[in-house]
Parts: C-alpha cells; structure tokens; sequence
C-alpha cells in the first residue's frame, strides 16, 4: 500500500530527526527520569538540562522574553486556558476594575471556549471583528478597550487561513488602557519571525513545529500578574504545578531550533510553494476559491497554510475523497473537524456560510515536495469536476 501525502501540518506536524534524537539521547543519559526539583545530583543536573530548554524556546520566540519567563505545559490549549484566565485573574486581583476581557472572534477553540467561564467567574467578555481577509484591525479594537479591561487576547496567526495579526499594534491598544495583551502563537511559532516585543504572555506547543504531541509553553513576563490553575507543588514559578516532562521539553527544544535555524530560508521558499498551489487551484473556473486574498510576502500570512473553498460542496466530502487518493489534509481546524457546521473563523469574516461549509485546509513545511503538492492539486481539482459533471448530469 502507498504510505498517503500528510498535509495535515497546522493539525500537527511529523516528528523532525532533531527532536527524535534528543528524546533518544534523555532515555540513555544518566538523568533519564530523575525528577529536576530534586536536591541531589542528577536531580540538579535534570533541572539545568531543563533550563536550557527554556532559554532555546524563548530566544527563537524573540520578543526578549527570559528563559525564566518559560512555562512549560502540556500543550497550546492548556497554555491558552493559563493565560486568559490566570491573567484575567490575576489583573484584576491586582485591580478590582479590571472586570472585561477582550477576544478576537477567530481565535481558536481553546480561547473562545473560555468565554462562559469568564462569565461565569465575573468578567465581561468582548469579542473584537475580524476583516474579510481576517485580520483583526487596531481601529476595530480600539472602542473595545478601556479602564476597565484586564487582559486582550488575539491570535499571531490564525490557524484555519494562515492570516498574521498586527500583535504589535494591537498590544500597545492594550497597554494604552492599562490591559495586559496574550497571543495565541501556537500556529506561528517556528514557522515565521514573530515580533513579540510589545506582548506579556505568548503560547506555543511543541507539536506543531514537529516536537512531541503533548508538550507546550506559555511565555509570561515576569512582571504580569498571574493565577495559577493547579495546585500541589511550586513548579513552573509556582504557576504550574506537577513534576516536569524533562523529556518533552529537550525534544521541544529540539525542535525549535531546528525550524529556527532554518528560517527565513524555509519560510520564502514554503510560500512560494504555497502560492503557486493556489494560484493552480483557484484559476478561473476551477470552482475553487481563496478564503483569504492576503499574500504570502513573509509578514501577512502563514507561509505554509493554503485555506480554501469548494461553494456547493460539503468539506467532509472533500477530505474523504481526497483520502482516498492517498492525502491527507484537513476541513478547517483539526481541533473543531469533528462539527458538522461551517468554520466560526470564515463567518466571522463574513464567508457565506454555503461557502464555508466547503472549505479546506492544506499545511505543509519545507519537508514536503514540490511534487506533492502538484499532485494534491491535481487531484483536487479532478474531484471537483467530478462532482461539476455530476451536478450537470442530474439537471438533464
């Protein structure tokens, strides 16, 4: 049986050499499985192995954050959950007027479905618009933001369109008003030069840059007031508790640098990929339409997320079909395929939800060949002509 074409990257990408080999080369150390909040030697000697880790994992970050500024987590979604609610927490504790939380409305599930527990725990929660391209502009952010808000939330790059937000921007709207400002970079993370400077707390997972599944960080300034979540020991600044994944963060590390140093190299040559697949498959008349026109210069979009739709045709019927052509990609998020109802982040940009309810995803890094992708191309637009003639069949 032919091995399919994984392009199902944005979900979580295969694993690089460079993390394999560094959970290969824990297991035959002499600190495999010593607990790093132990006293004794290897204890000591596995607490510095994992500071080194976190002084790799925030110098790719950029931004200047410290390497005591790394918390390390068991993924993007337990890092989003620390950040909003532990600084919404932890601002208003600080400051009893703090009581509003802002969000942008194509965050990930794992902001979004903070909402009602923010209700629930007193805030008032805002969510800010997103354009048409899905950026989510400082102007429509501006009139959201006041003395009475805690924290804003806005993704560096989205994961279903691959669009960048102004985080920049955005972050000195929040700090204008007294708010602290959190960015879901998970999607970005090694995969674009992020600009983090102007941010107090950032999320990234190790599985995405093709580290393990199940290991994450939340970058927090030190100065950000913050809540813990769990309780039961005084690991992570006290901000995490639970014996460490030493393991999982060497590998994490690994693999950070790796796609760090291949930057912005992989980067240009991954979008050039990118546009000319959807340029092949969004010529006129192919049926198939961008949900986003932003260009892959390098700073408006993920260099390697081509975000599709097929109007008349349901996604679900897509990814099959094109699994059983031997490829694999995705209906919008992986995290949300499971819905059976169109993107919430292509509504929120005004996509006709018709039109939405067709959309796919392809991801990829520099791993994949150029080949690979004419070939993913060649076969989607077959499927898509497939169904045109059927369509036209069954109205004669």
């Amino acid at each position: 049986m032919t091995r399919p074409t994984y392009l199902d990257y944005a979900a979580s990408a295969p694993a690089r050499e460079e993390s394999l080999d560094a959970e290969r080369a824990y297991e035959a150390s002499e600190i495999a499985g010593a607990n790093p909040n132990s006293l004794h030697t290897l204890g000591r000697a596995a607490a510095r192995a994992l500071d080194g880790a976190r002084a790799d994992i925030a110098r790719c970050a950029g931004g200047h954050f410290r390497p005591s500024d790394v918390i390390f987590t068991s993924g993007g979604t337990e890092s989003n959950n620390l950040a909003i609610l532990g600084l919404a927490e932890g601002a208003r504790a600080r400051d009893s007027r703090r009581r509003s939380v802002v969000l942008s409305q194509i965050e990930h599930d794992s902001v979004l479905d903070l909402a009602p527990v923010l209700r629930d725990r007193g805030f008032e929660v805002r969510l800010a618009a997103a354009g048409p391209d899905g950026v989510v502009r400082p102007e429509g952010l501006e009139g959201l933001v006041d003395g009475s808000c805690a924290l804003v939330s806005v993704m560096a790059a989205n994961n279903e369109t691959g669009a960048c937000q102004p985080v920049g921007a955005l972050a000195r709207i929040a700090h204008a008003a007294g708010a602290l400002f959190h960015t879901d970079a998970v999607q970005a993370f090694g995969h674009l030069a992020l600009d983090l400077a102007e941010v107090d707390a950032a999320s990234v997972a190790a599985h995405k840059l093709g580290g393990p599944v199940g290991v994450g960080a939340l970058l927090v300034r030190g100065r950000a007031a913050m809540r813990p979540l769990t309780f039961g020991g005084g690991q992570e600044r006290g901000m995490r508790a639970g014996t460490q994944d030493v393991r999982g963060a060497l590998a994490f590390a690994a693999a950070t640098r790796a796609a760090c140093a291949a930057l912005p190299e992989a980067a240009a040559e991954v979008s050039r990929r990118a546009d000319r697949l959807v340029r092949t498959l969004c010529a006129p008349g192919s049926g198939i339409v961008e949900t986003t026109a932003l260009p892959y210069d390098g700073s408006s979009r993920l260099p390697g997320i081509v975000s599709v739709m097929v109007p008349g045709l349901d996604s679900e019927t897509l990814v099959l079909e094109l699994d059983q052509a031997g490829f694999e990609v995705s209906a919008a998020s992986a995290c949300s395929s499971g819905s059976l109802d169109a993107s919430h982040v292509l509504l929120a940009m005004g996509v006709p939800r018709e039109s939405a309810l067709g959309s796919l995803r392809v991801s990829f890094d520099e791993r994949v060949a150029e080949r690979d992708l004419e070939r993913l191309a060649e076969a989607l637009l077959d499927i898509v002509r497939d169904h045109a003639c059927d369509r036209r069949r069954g109205r004669r």
